[in-house]
């Protein structure tokens, strides 16, 4: 952690009134992490639960793990001529693109194992299996009831333990998929960005307080000689009825003896302000994900945004398509099936172009033989037609004789 960001997040602490008063000392970093639990430098405590009520967090969440749970995860198989076919006949075809198990969509598992993956240390399944050893179904390991430790050795890979009803068991390598997550120290993003969260958690949390206790009043109105309460009581009645609720907006009309003084926004104001955008950047960073998915659109422009579209399949979510593929391949395949089997996402549709540009685009590829008609109107879901199979350039062929 920088010494700027420390003494920002020090300068706040004093600032919105947030010091530790109790006087009681920190854990020591290896008890909380023992626990799950990691203090930031601002003096919350950090956690995958607690990180997810921080909104640039869940908003950064969401907008990776739904992302991916939207494209289509089908298994193929190479054919002799070295094209590719759906695997139908295959065990993971139905796993990956029907049903993980009986209660199980594929996309919410997608959608709950890269949330875990966000979050913790990694996300991970049980892969039940049958008597030839053929995947059957997957069944997502919750890290708040079952959590999973990985043991790495260079030698041997990695081994895994469960830990259930206070037990821990070891689990063989290949009955489990794991989907590691992109943290550099190992520990989860959570753990690498405590600092962040912890500042995000503080600033929404003052921001809640302040406008629980009706945030700062629009003006202060005066009244010289008027020092009872009573009194000054019946001014604020008479004002509110004049001025207030519908009433607002209004032109006011005051007496000699009283003076309307309106509250402006204050230096501290235009920092926390800034403060809370930095840390919505900040936690963007940390997802590798455009501020713009956070729903921070303070410099958001039409160019920009379709720029960050493009970024975040790009940038963000190809190493998650990346990561899916090839633990899917190396849990979900045997060493004998590799050669022939894979799965893929598809990210066709994911890239919204208007109609008038996609429908281009398919022209061009029909033109140049990469496609054929039937193959572009089974992109449009459209149905073939007879002799659409055919390779050729409607543009320099001449069409049927009428």
């Amino acid at each position: 952690m920088s010494a700027t960001f420390r003494s920002l997040t020090s300068r706040f602490q004093k600032l919105l009134g947030l010091e530790t008063k109790s006087g009681l000392a920190i854990p020591d970093a290896w008890l909380s992490e023992a626990f799950g639990a990691t203090p930031s430098a601002a003096g919350v405590v950090v956690t995958p639960r607690t990180a997810i009520k921080a909104a640039p967090v869940r908003a950064a969440v969401a907008a990776i793990s739904e992302s991916l749970s939207t494209l289509p995860l089908i298994a193929y198989q190479r054919t002799a001529d070295g094209s590719k076919e759906r695997a139908i006949n295959h065990p993971a075809y139905r796993l990956l693109h029907d049903a993980v198990n009986d209660f199980m969509p594929t996309s919410e598992f997608i959608r709950l194992m890269t949330a875990d993956a966000l979050l913790h240390h990694g996300g991970f399944a049980f892969i039940a299996r049958n008597s030839e050893g053929a995947p059957v179904s997957l069944h997502r390991l919750d890290p708040c009831e079952y959590p999973v430790t990985v043991k790495v050795d260079p030698f041997e890979g990695p081994s895994y333990e469960i830990q259930q009803d206070g037990k821990t068991r070891p689990i063989p390598r290949e009955s489990i998929l794991h989907l590691p997550s992109p943290s550099l120290s190992g520990r989860g993003l959570v753990h690498d960005a405590r600092d962040v969260i912890g500042l995000a958690l503080i600033l929404e949390r003052h921001a809640s307080k302040l406008f629980a206790n009706a945030a700062r009043p629009s003006g202060v109105l005066s009244v010289k000689g008027l020092t009872s309460a009573d009194g000054l009581a019946k001014v604020k009645a008479a004002w509110l009825a004049a001025h207030g609720g519908d009433e607002s907006g209004g032109t006011a009309v005051l007496p000699a003896e009283a003076e309307w003084q309106a509250l402006m926004m204050t230096s501290v104001d235009s920092q926390f302000e800034q403060m809370r955008r930095f840390s919505i950047a900040e936690v963007a960073r940390f997802f590798n994900i455009s501020p713009i998915f956070l729903q921070d659109l303070a410099r958001a422009t039409w160019s920009n945004s379709e720029q960050a579209k493009d970024n975040l399949l790009s940038v963000t979510l190809l190493p998650w398509i990346i990561a899916w593929q090839s633990q899917i391949q190396l849990k979900l395949f045997n060493r004998d099936e590799r050669d022939k089997y894979f799965a893929e996402f598809k990210i066709e549709g994911f890239v919204h172009a208007d109609y008038a540009a996609k429908t281009e685009g398919i022209s061009k590829l029909i033109a140049a033989r990469v496609i054929n008609p039937n193959e572009a109107r089974a992109m449009m879901n459209l149905p073939a037609y007879a002799g659409g199979d055919q390779f050729i350039n409607p543009n320099t062929t001449a069409g049927p004789k009428q």
